[in-house]
């Protein structure tokens, strides 16, 4: 068991972490050489353009850089530290050997304005993928230019509503389950679509009998997470579908949770009509810190007119190129074809592993998932007892006879040496905690994980206060956060 550490007795300055804080006049981490070319008049050259002041520029030596950086390094939490339970984020690790690819001298270097005569490989690279991704969702066309999920979102709301225009019968309203993820009503309302919720029975699922009264022919789709945000499959898929298209609706999946299903069901198959992908979540690319994902959207037949141009296309002597010749296309939605070193990583960890093994990682996080459920059975609170998936949602019902949230246990996790899960969401869950272990996970990383949360529920009963204190071990002790969302500082400012 990771036992929480004791605080540090080196006393830890709120400014030790600031480089600013070490600058003294007239140090340097460099030494250039005398210049042997005539000196520059800078004041002719920029004129009132040219800059004294720089601006409280740190002035420090080489070792201080080296360890200021070093430092700020070992007070972070990484993949390469520990298991990232975040539900619904699927934080998992991501192969080195995608990386090594995505670094290949021709491809990282690739430009995307270089003639196509001489892109033959990173098309290729684009085609191949999105055939294995049109295999992979049971659908007939796909896009890879959305750079993440809700962006893919908002992609497949784009086509759902030039679909229906098309039709001549354009539609005014998305239904939305109570379980979904957030991004869906807000990218239905950046669309111009009114959002109508959707509530859940006591599986957790959709309300059958709900989604029959409120489909009707001024819905345009319904928005649906399959396995949804409590980890919970919805088994009457075939019905849901059945009853949108029954009125001329369109079944839109948000994928973010496919790391549940890839290699076991295809959502074409069981009547999906567009989805986006997460790249940055089910096929291993990099994932949060605001840097590049990528959130493909596979469609049918009927919407691939469409999808965003260009289209990368087979001419008939064998060369790949882009088609921009697509009249009913929605336009491009980012710029060039996506985050091209995204596709890289995806492709190097499908070919990785093949049909069997996608199938393998599938099944991991499943039972992952699993497992911690049935080692915290008993400890929190399970809402709902249908059948989990790559995810499991408990609650801090227990907990809160002792004062004691679903905040203040993620806190205490941080003790222990486990980054916290996700806290209060989905929302029909009161008090929610979110887990989802992926597939990276082996079972002794699980075991500690599951003895670090059975810990902290017995320190519940024993010494709330304890956990309502936490965390005791980090460099910054709990902090208000009311006041820091509020007035955040957001740059260090010299003192005066």
């Amino acid at each position: 068991m990771r036992h929480p550490t004791p605080k540090a007795t080196r006393h830890v300055n709120q400014n030790e972490g600031l480089i600013f804080e070490k600058s003294s006049p007239g140090k340097a981490a460099w030494k250039l050489p005398p210049l042997d070319v005539p000196e520059i008049d800078t004041k002719a050259l920029l004129g009132s353009c040219e800059r004294k002041d720089l601006g409280h520029m740190p002035e420090v030596s080489e070792i201080e850089i080296i360890r200021h950086f070093t430092r700020l390094s070992t007070w972070n939490y990484a993949i390469d530290l520990g298991m990232y339970p975040l539900g619904s984020c699927t934080m998992k690790y991501n192969p080195r050997v995608n990386e090594a690819a995505a670094r290949v001298e021709g491809i990282a270097n690739a430009h995307p304005y270089q003639p196509e005569r001489i892109s033959q490989g990173a098309l290729r690279i684009i085609k191949t993928l999105s055939e294995f991704l049109i295999e992979i969702t049971g659908l007939d066309a796909i896009t890879l230019q959305p750079a993440a999920g809700a962006h893919g979102e908002l992609t497949g709301l784009l086509l759902i509503r030039a679909h229906h225009q098309a039709e001549g019968k354009p539609r005014k309203k998305i239904l939305i389950p109570d379980s979904a993820h957030g991004t869906n009503p807000a990218t239905a309302a950046m669309v111009g679509y009114a959002v109508e919720n959707l509530k859940s029975d006591s599986r957790g699922t959709v309300d059958i009998a709900a989604l029959e009264s409120q489909m009707n022919e001024n819905v345009a789709a319904l928005m649906l997470t399959n396995p949804n945000t409590l980890g919970v499959f919805e088994q009457e898929i075939h019905s849901i579908a059945d009853i949108l298209h029954a009125k001329g609706g369109l079944l839109y999946m948000d994928g973010a949770n496919m790391n549940a299903l890839v290699g076991k069901v295809r959502p074409g198959d069981f009547g999906v009509d567009l989805m986006h992908l997460n790249l940055h979540k089910t096929f291993s690319t990099p994932h949060g810190g605001g840097g590049p994902g990528s959130g493909p959207v596979a469609v049918r037949k009927m919407l691939e007119p469409f999808l965003p141009k260009p289209v990368v296309v087979t001419k008939p002597d064998g060369t790949l190129a882009f088609d921009y010749d697509r009249p009913k296309s929605v336009g491009r939605v980012r710029a060039f074809y996506g985050n091209f070193g995204m596709f890289v990583r995806a492709l190097a960890y499908i070919q990785a592993n093949g049909p069997d093994g996608l199938r393998q990682t599938t099944e991991d996080a499943v039972l992952n998932a699993n497992y911690i459920r049935k080692g915290l059975e008993g400890s929190y609170d399970l809402p709902y007892s249908t059948p989990t998936m790559h995810e499991v949602v408990f609650s801090d019902k227990l907990q809160t006879k002792k004062g004691v949230r679903t905040t203040d246990i993620a806190k205490r996790l941080i003790d222990y040496g486990f980054h916290p899960y996700t806290m209060a969401f989905p929302l029909i869950v009161p008090g929610a905690l979110m887990i989802e272990p992926t597939e990276s996970e082996s079972k002794e990383e699980m075991d500690l994980f599951v003895e670090a949360m059975k810990s902290i529920a017995a320190e519940v009963e024993e010494d709330p206060q304890t956990v309502l204190e936490a965390p005791h071990c980090t460099r910054v002790s709990r902090l208000d956060e009311t006041a820091a969302a509020r007035n955040p500082v957001l740059r260090w400012k010299p003192k005066v």
